[in-house]
């Protein structure tokens, strides 16, 4: 019986590339933490701060269950690594309200019944918070349009969207009260998902 032996190598086995530091402010709270540089900024707040309100869905940015707000923006935090955000001020649904003292929307969300399963719904509610900030939506067609990367698996579309419409009313965000009745959706309405 042989033996093979085998020779040294002559170079070093590669090795993993460092950490990085990261400084996040996230729900008014600032937080510093060290990541591999290909971490997420999901996969960050959910491993490593423990903020699991935020959904991993599909982790290609397609369904919309990881939304967040950069700056008061929304973001898929899948798409993001979260060394790219050093600095940045992020809001989950953690951070837009308390059991105590729910947000307008998480109330609104609760009221419209809003939700089925609720995986999607912290997304949800983040985008549509993003939409508010944003001032864009002024009609029921503009919030179906920019909550289009949303997406809800349960069907619960038409009152998501109900409890978005009542928020903006609230806010007098509507452009023409007359095309949406606060409460719910118009019947003659299409649905939201065609």
């Amino acid at each position: 019986m042989s033996t093979v032996i085998q020779k040294p190598l002559d170079h070093q086995p590669p090795s993993l590339p460092p950490t990085q530091s990261v400084r996040l402010t996230i729900n008014s709270q600032e937080s510093h933490f060290t990541v591999a540089p290909w971490t997420t900024l999901l996969d960050a707040l959910r491993e490593h701060l423990d903020l699991t309100g935020t959904k991993k869905g599909c982790d290609h940015g397609q369904c919309g269950a990881c939304t967040v707000l950069i700056d008061g923006k929304r973001i898929n935090s899948c798409l993001t690594l979260a060394v790219m955000r050093d600095g940045a001020d992020i809001t989950t649904i953690e951070g837009l309200g308390t059991p105590e003292n729910l947000s307008p929307l998480q109330q609104a969300f609760i009221d419209h019944d809003a939700f089925q399963c609720g995986y999607c719904t912290p997304g949800q509610i983040c985008s549509a918070q993003g939409l508010l900030n944003e001032g864009k939506a002024k009609t029921e067609a503009e919030v179906r349009e920019l909550m289009s990367g949303n997406l809800c698996r349960c069907g619960a579309y038409p009152n998501i969207l109900s409890a978005i419409m009542e928020v903006m009313d609230k806010d007098g965000l509507i452009m023409d009260t007359k095309e949406w009745s606060a409460g719910g959706a118009k019947p003659e309405m299409d649905p939201i998902n065609s």
